[in-house]
């Protein structure tokens, strides 16, 4: 099974949600990695890590091993490579060179025959540590929110895609584009599912995770949204997403 990336250059659009719920979908059947790539550490804490002894950062700059850092969760069969504020200073000290945005990849090498998914958290930005993770993954999944400024910005997101798949990391695709956050009410909403689903034909999920409050609350309680609200939309949207998922996966 594949390395999973979740990424997108725009703030907002539901990444980490994505990232740790899609994550924890998987884990019901399956061992998963949660690698959070994030200086803000929102999926760390998103699945109920505090104040982890190691971090990403430590692996990044050789301190210990990937294999020490991870961090077991309260979700069965869901693991975390867990992030603190100090992997800012990481982002500041990688550079363009091969080496260090291979630093990821190099890291995952160990850890990798352990999990049957790795799903890589990248921050909303074009930086070192976003480049890490698009050159450590296999296949992406892209959040795009149903609003205007979101379509405009996944643009920028497949121009950098394009440049990776260009130089380190040629095998890299999209394994799908997820729409989040959407709202059936409103026409904005569904006009924006529409251009989406016409324009990337064939890429997008069938599976939309609609705005739901449950989804919103389940960060602040340090737990997936299957622990916080088993029963919500968001809940149903998450898991049939990682179904749809493991069926694209399956085919390659």
């Amino acid at each position: 099974m594949p390395i999973v990336g979740v990424s997108n250059q725009k703030g907002g659009v539901g990444k980490t949600t994505t990232a740790v719920n899609l994550a924890a979908a998987l884990a019901e059947n399956r061992r998963v990695l949660l690698v959070d790539l994030d200086p803000q550490a929102n999926a760390t804490s998103g699945v109920g890590v505090v104040d982890p002894e190691h971090t990403i950062y430590d692996v990044l700059v050789g301190e210990v091993s990937a294999r020490r850092a991870v961090v077991p969760t309260d979700t069965d069969g869901l693991f975390v490579l867990p992030a603190s504020a100090d992997l800012a200073g990481a982002a500041v000290e990688l550079d363009a060179s091969e080496d260090d945005l291979t630093l990821l990849r190099k890291a995952l090498i160990g850890v990798r025959p352990s999990y049957d998914f790795i799903v890589v958290d990248a921050p909303p930005s074009i930086g070192a540590l976003t480049l890490n993770g698009l050159v450590a993954s296999d296949r992406l999944v892209v959040p795009l929110q149903a609003e205007y400024y979101a379509l405009e910005g996944i643009a920028a997101m497949m121009e950098t895609i394009e440049r990776v798949q260009g130089g380190l990391n040629p095998a890299l695709s999209i394994l799908g584009i997820v729409l989040t956050m959407a709202d059936g009410r409103t026409r904005l909403s569904n006009q924006v599912e529409e251009n989406v689903r016409g324009h990337f034909e064939g890429l997008v999920f069938r599976t939309v995770v609609p705005r739901n409050v449950r989804l919103a609350e389940a960060p602040s309680y340090g737990q997936p949204i299957f622990a916080y609200a088993p029963a919500s939309y968001g809940a149903q949207a998450y898991r049939q997403l990682a179904e749809e998922v493991l069926e694209r996966a399956a085919e390659g």
